[in-house]
């Protein structure tokens, strides 16, 4: 028989990604519609452990659907990843009545989420980071915001480094995915994307490129170098001394985290949070809500964990192809 939800909680966990403030509200609202207590755990894990717990109504949430970041806050917890840590914040989660906690956050944070399901917790999982790399959802919380900003920026270098005939190495956030270093490439018409998944690290590749476009009058040449290859400042010290070329690095940095969520983000993210609800309603536990095929879905965290997830080779070729 379904356990019975009467109080569930929040939290925000890991890296913070524009649309997390959509999801709680989401989590909240449909949880007082639901009949449900809310509660909003702040620092997640971190602030479970030390009882950062507080009540939350509908006013709460109010006016924060337009703000970057998140009102919870977010922090990393290693004592979450021990046993201990994790029965303890179990045992909080009984202390304080919450029979189910949606966790916002990676796959580190869904890691989480699985130990205080074995614990007797309900949890549900929403994906949210601006990386893109949880492998059982097509759109993660975030990233459509966070590539709008990269390509913005990366639209504003060109246009000065275009100016000064230069070639410009732009360094973009993704940790060990290139997810948006490739959305990137294609929307700015990169001359070269660098991807933790493809890159060789053959520098003469590129500098044969930049050669070659520069001779045929090319007056500027852009690299998106994704963060999880990284070193853009030393690159382009060895690229222009090669080429002749005067090289710049660019590394767009957390800007890419911050900023007013995108429609798309508002919305997905509302529809994830209100989801995670109807699910913790009906009983269901470990489970991750995901976009797939055109629909919001749900899987076993144990499945979505086990998942891999690479580029679009089909999209990497087409922006080598676009890019000559």
């Amino acid at each position: 028989m379904a356990k019975e939800i009467k109080t569930i909680g929040v939290l925000t966990s890991g890296g913070d990604a524009p649309g997390m403030n959509a999801a709680i509200r989401a989590v909240v609202r449909e949880g007082i519609a639901k009949g449900l207590k809310v509660k909003g755990i702040k620092r997640g894990y971190a602030g479970l452990l030390a009882e950062e717990i507080v009540d939350m109504e509908a006013k709460d949430v109010s006016d924060i659907i337009q703000r970057g970041g998140t009102i919870l806050q977010t922090a990393r917890c290693m004592e979450f990843t021990t046993p201990e840590g994790q029965k303890k914040g179990a045992e909080i989660c009984k202390k304080h009545g919450i029979d189910g906690v949606v966790v916002i956050g990676g796959d580190g944070s869904f890691k989480g989420a699985q130990k205080l399901a074995a614990l007797g917790v309900n949890t549900i999982g929403l994906p949210g980071t601006i990386d893109l790399d949880i492998a059982c959802t097509e759109y993660t919380i975030g990233f459509d915001t966070a590539v709008n900003t990269a390509m913005e920026a990366i639209d504003k270098v060109r246009d000065t480094s275009t100016s000064h005939e230069r070639c410009s190495i732009i360094e973009v956030m993704g940790r060990g995915a290139g997810h948006i270093a490739l959305w990137c490439g294609i929307a700015n018409g990169a001359e070269d994307i660098l991807l933790p998944e493809k890159y060789d690290y053959d520098e003469q590749k590129l500098v044969n490129n930049i050669i070659e476009k520069r001779q045929r009058g090319k007056k500027h040449h852009i690299i998106i170098n994704a963060e999880g290859i990284g070193h853009s400042a030393s690159m382009a010290k060895r690229i222009e001394a090669a080429t002749g070329v005067e090289t710049r690095a660019t590394i767009l940095g957390h800007m890419q985290r911050g900023g007013s969520p995108t429609c798309k983000d508002r919305v997905y993210a509302s529809t994830m949070g209100a989801m995670a609800v109807d699910l913790l309603c009906e009983g269901k536990s470990n489970r991750v809500v995901a976009y797939s095929h055109g629909d919001f879905v749900d899987y076993d965290i144990d499945e979505a964990l086990a998942m891999q997830k690479g580029i679009s080779e089909y999209q990497y070729e087409i922006c080598h192809n676009l890019s000559k």
